[in-house]
Order: structure tokens, then sequence, then C-alpha cells
């Protein structure tokens, strides 16, 4: 899907491309890639870096050309990891810039109605480059606060019953913070190498960079909080499981000694030799009687030790 937009107070969409605007394209398809080669002649390079869902954030330029890739953040509709990490690319020249991204997300449509929102002008590329990098930012802190939300609802489910599928719900939250920390520190080390690119250019907005630095590092610095909190919350409902087994295996043996005793003494006397109570009318009587005191004995010694 293509649309072109031209900044303008805002974002202003048009129906066919003209010079100087932002052309912004998810998923694309042939028509697309015909497009970009040719019309506005991208490298085809450019594309095919983008399209590789493990690059990392990083400049690149071929001719006239900057192409600048960093990871946004997106839901996850796989079901072992809730919140996935994705490059998009942004190509700039003097005259046209297009964002490329081969996934469908909330960040670009959010982007562009906040931008309308609050009549954001957008002067140059490097403008445009910082204030994607910085709504990027802003959605790690929005899915780290749904991530810390479902931690604690796990908790909760833990506090109750201790299941393996809640454990493992930990297990694929904290898989997502290792994603969203290596992005976050990936996009933190793009700021340094545009800084560079555009400090001689006065392109560069120094107070839009501060923002984006400070607001990608309260990012990088909650998803540590959380994964900190989340390790340690995996660790002790693992102690506890490790703990509980040990209890259950403890009742257990103490439950087998206990009922060994009587089970025991019936085998001897179901022998077939002289055991000097087969005379005794009151003898079956007076070895279930006995059997079951020295069963109670061994069971109070077991609960004095708290076995039991």
């Amino acid at each position: 899907m293509r649309k072109y937009l031209y900044f303008e107070n805002g974002f202003i969409e048009k129906p066919e491309w003209q010079p100087n605007c932002w052309v912004n394209i998810e998923c694309p398809d042939d028509d697309d890639f015909q497009f970009l080669t040719q019309k506005l002649q991208v490298p085809k390079s450019f594309l095919d870096d983008i399209a590789d869902t493990d690059e990392r954030p990083r400049t690149d330029s071929e001719g006239h050309w900057l192409l600048t890739i960093l990871r946004i953040p997106m839901q996850s509709s796989q079901p072992n990891v809730p919140f996935i990490t994705i490059p998009i690319g942004i190509i700039t020249n003097d005259k046209v810039t297009v964002s490329v991204c081969y996934h469908r997300t909330d960040l670009i449509p959010d982007f562009i109605a906040h931008a309308r929102h609050k009549n954001i002008t957008i002067r140059n590329k490097s403008d445009f480059i910082l204030r994607i990098i910085y709504s990027s930012a802003v959605w790690f802190l929005k899915y780290l606060q749904q991530i810390n939300n479902d931690v604690t609802t796990a908790e909760k489910e833990l506090e109750k019953s201790i299941r393996n599928e809640d454990l493992l719900r930990l297990m694929k939250l904290q898989k997502t913070l290792v994603y969203f920390n290596t992005s976050i520190r990936g996009n933190e080390m793009l700021i340094g190498k545009l800084k560079n690119i555009f400090q001689n250019t006065g392109y560069l907005d120094v107070e839009l960079l501060e923002d984006v630095v400070i607001e990608l590092q309260q990012a990088y610095n909650t998803v540590n909080v959380y994964s900190n909190i989340l390790t340690g919350t995996m660790d002790a409902f693992a102690s506890i499981i490790s703990n509980n087994v040990n209890a259950i295996m403890k009742r257990m043996t103490s439950l087998s000694i206990t009922l060994m005793i009587p089970t025991l003494i019936a085998s001897f006397y179901g022998m077939n030799v002289s055991l000097h109570l087969e005379r005794y009318p009151h003898a079956f009587l007076f070895i279930v009687l006995f059997s079951a005191a020295l069963s109670a004995i061994i069971f109070v010694w077991f609960r004095k030790i708290k076995w039991f």
C-alpha cells in the first residue's frame, strides 16, 4: 500500500506523487517496487536490506540516496512471543523521502495522526528521521507498559497455583524484553551515526535530537528494569516450585513409611509358619490394633519433626 503525504502543518495526503513529498509504503507489492526502482530510482539493494527481518539499525548511502534502518515494535501474530521488533527503512535524498516497511504496524498511522493533531512541521529529512525514531521510543514504552501489566497478571495467577502455562507466559515476555533491549540499544547507536551525518549540513535540530535521546534512554532504562524484575520473579517462582516438589516428596516418603509398618506386620503373620498367636481367638484384632498403634506413633513422630 502506497501513500503520498506532504509536510504542511502535519501531513496532508495527496492522490498522486509529486516532488518533495513523503512516500509511505507498507507491505510493498510488485507495483510499489516498480515505482520505487524505476520512477524514483531507489537502489534495489536498499529494498533488499529492509526486507531482512534481522537487519540491525544502521545507515548506508549510495549516490545521492541515504538509507536509514531502525527497528520498531509491533504486536506479534506468533504464539511464542507477544511482541517483536521489525526493521523499517527511511530512504531520503534532497527531494523525496520514502519509508518502506514489510509489515503493517500501528506506529506510522499514529505518527501521521499525531503530527496532524499537533500541527508538527517537518522541515527536512533529518527532522523526519528523528521524529520517526522518537515515535518508535514512545511505542516501545507503550508496549512495555502492556508487558508490565501482563507480568503482574501472571504473578497473581502464580500466587494461586503454579502452572506451567503461567511460567511459559513469563518466559515469552522475557524473550520480548530481550528483543526490545537489543532494538532500543541499536536505535541509540543509530542516533550517533545520524548526528555525524547531519551535524555539518544545517539540518540537525539539536533540541529535537536531545528529546529523542532522552526518550530512547527512558525506554532503555525501563526495559532493563522490567527485565530485572521479570528475571527475579521467575527465579523466585522456580525456587517455590522446587520447594513444593521437595515438600511433596517428603510427605509421600513419610506416608510410605507409615503405611509400610502394618504392611510388614501383615506380611509376617501371613506366612505359613507358627507365630504363637494362631491359637488366640482375638489375635487378628490384636495384630490390627498393634499395627495401627505403631503407625500412629510414627505419624506423631513425623509431625513432630515436621515431615507431615
